[in-house]
């Protein structure tokens, strides 16, 4: 059995008494925790800010954790005979490798991650974004510190809130900014480019910025990254990404990771870090968070228009909206077609409404996945933890609240352990500044028409920066490290090779169906590969996961 720390400090904790920062400067972190917590450890958090992971143990034989707001540290935990023991990995804690959760599979299948508090692994637990744990005399108490809650300023003038903004933003990436040459992430995007520009205009030399490209058609934004650096006198370096460098990492980079990870940019952010570690950063920071603070991401204007239909008369809806989707006419002819397919999304509640396109569902569980894996699920499990996220945030904005969603799934369950990860790989640490806590702090009292104004999506944070960043990025599509997994699937056949070895072997196990791979392989994903791609993906990097750290795996 490996060991197990007795106490843990990871990250970078800001108190906001000045005594218990003098405290951590010259006593240390621990000293500083246990002289901030007191009686009342959920009200001493409150006054603690930053990316943290903590564990400590407390007199009266009392055990205390906790994570930042967002998870950027992670925190695992068991409790086994009456004691408790935790780590930052699942796997340190995990004492057979191979007693595998058959629900967390399932959940990676359904998110693509495994998200808090589950792990791969039974009996091992992982401490929520924004949550605590007590242990006392055999008794276990997990329970959130902050929960999102938006009280917007309404009448707050725009220049006001923009000088305020800009001031936060530079604060941010000043308090990010390690001793070394000042380094970025850059896709070409509009958080990493306010990123890199604002570590050019806090810095006395000109910033690293590190992107990544493909050679493939419609993934590739390299123009953006490059219009950027030079608009900021950075110091720009490239790196293409090609098949053969997913044959040669994609068992590396899986491995990696403390349970399956499913995000294809993993591999792209790989390649990044690596590249900034060869050129000599000790750092990088990162954009990710601006979309889910400020209203970027296309869905939330997607379901602002679904929930327009909410305002149309009960009577209305029930009478003859609901009634003509049912209609055999509503499949035949096309805009009646279009419309039926509007009212039935918008029947759905959200947030069961984001997952109407989940993979799992649109090729069917039962089709999927073999009996042995469904017999030893809850096939409602996953819904119902959303549904439990979605009903916490305080606020009765549909925007804020797929925001505070996006918070706890987006971030704190998916991007975020991404680029953790792949840096902790590559050998550079990480900063995120747009998820600084004054940040986070100024997006909860920011009105929703600024963040989605009409269907513009982050339409301040846009016009705050026009004329800092360059229009050309301003006004550009969303798009990040998108992988062309599925375009070079079926053009690479080593690739191909190794997609059809690991699925094959995932079937062998009894996760997935053999007739299902046979068909996604062969028809589905020549067809459709950058749809059927990520399938294939996610597939792919659970099997190279298991084979690396539980390699006796099988459902039984």
């Amino acid at each position: 059995m490996p060991d197990h720390p007795t106490e843990l400090f990871k990250g970078s904790p800001r108190f906001a008494k000045s005594d218990l920062t003098n405290v951590a400067s010259t006593e240390g972190a621990g000293a500083a925790w246990r002289a901030a917590l007191g009686a009342d450890p959920k009200e001493a958090l409150q006054g603690i800010s930053g990316d943290y992971a903590v564990g400590l143990r407390l007199p009266g034989d009392r055990v205390f954790l906790a994570v930042d707001r967002f998870a950027i540290r992670s925190l695992c935990y068991r409790v086994d005979n009456g004691q408790i023991r935790f780590a930052e990995r699942a796997d340190t804690l995990a004492e057979n490798r191979n007693n595998i959760d058959p629900q967390a599979i399932f959940d990676y299948l359904y998110f693509h991650v495994i998200p808090s508090p589950r792990t791969i692994y039974k009996g091992v637990l992982r401490l929520p974004a924004g949550h605590y744990a007590v242990f006392e005399q055999g008794q276990l108490t997990v329970a959130p510190y902050w929960v999102p809650d938006f009280q917007e300023h309404a009448g707050a003038a725009f220049d006001d809130l923009k000088t305020e903004f800009k001031q936060l933003l530079r604060q941010a990436v000043e308090r990010q900014l390690g001793n070394g040459k000042p380094a970025c992430f850059l896709s070409g995007g509009t958080d990493s480019s306010t990123v890199a520009g604002m570590a050019a205009a806090a810095s006395d030399q000109a910033v690293s910025t590190y992107s990544i490209g493909f050679d493939a058609q419609g993934y590739d934004e390299m123009e953006f990254a490059r219009l950027a650096a030079k608009h900021f006198k950075a110091d720009h370096h490239e790196y293409y990404v090609t098949p053969a460098d997913l044959v040669r990492s994609i068992p590396t980079v899986a491995a990696y990771y403390d349970q399956p990870f499913g995000n294809s940019s993993a591999l792209p952010a790989y390649y990044c870090a690596k590249m900034a570690r060869d050129d000599g950063a000790g750092k990088l920071l990162a954009g990710d968070g601006g979309d889910e603070l400020f209203g970027g991401n296309t869905r939330y204007a997607k379901q602002r228009v679904f929930g327009w239909y909410n305002s149309v008369p009960e009577a209305l809806r029930n009478s003859v909206l609901e009634p003509a989707a049912g209609l055999r006419l509503a499949s035949r002819t096309p805009l009646v077609r279009k419309a039926a397919s509007y009212v039935n999304q918008a029947r759905v509640p959200m947030p069961d409404r984001l997952m109407t396109y989940n993979l799992l569902f649109r090729l069917g569980i039962e089709d999927v996945l073999t009996p042995a894996l469904l017999a030893q699920i809850d096939r409602k499990g996953p819904q119902e933890q959303q549904r439990d996220i979605w009903a916490l945030a305080r606020t009765d904005s549909l925007v804020n609240r797929m925001l505070a969603f996006d918070w706890r799934y987006t971030l704190a369950e998916c991007d975020l352990p991404k680029v953790v990860g792949t840096t902790g790989l590559a050998g550079v640490e990480v900063g995120f500044p747009m998820l600084d806590d004054d940040l986070l702090d100024f997006s909860l009292r920011l009105p929703t028409r600024h963040k989605l104004k009409g269907l513009k999506l982050r339409w301040f944070f846009k016009e705050a920066l026009r004329g800092f960043l360059p229009d050309q990025i301003i006004v550009k599509k969303k798009q990040g490290f998108g992988l062309p997994f599925g375009v070079w699937c079926n053009q690479t056949p080593a690739l191909k090779a190794m997609a059809t070895e690991s699925l094959e072997s995932l079937a062998r196990r009894g996760v997935v169906r053999a007739d299902f791979v046979q068909s996604l392989l062969t028809n589905r994903l020549p067809e459709h590969p950058g749809y059927y791609g990520e399938m294939v993906w996610i597939l792919l990097m659970l099997e190279q996961w298991l084979a690396a750290k539980a390699p006796e795996f099988t459902l039984r």
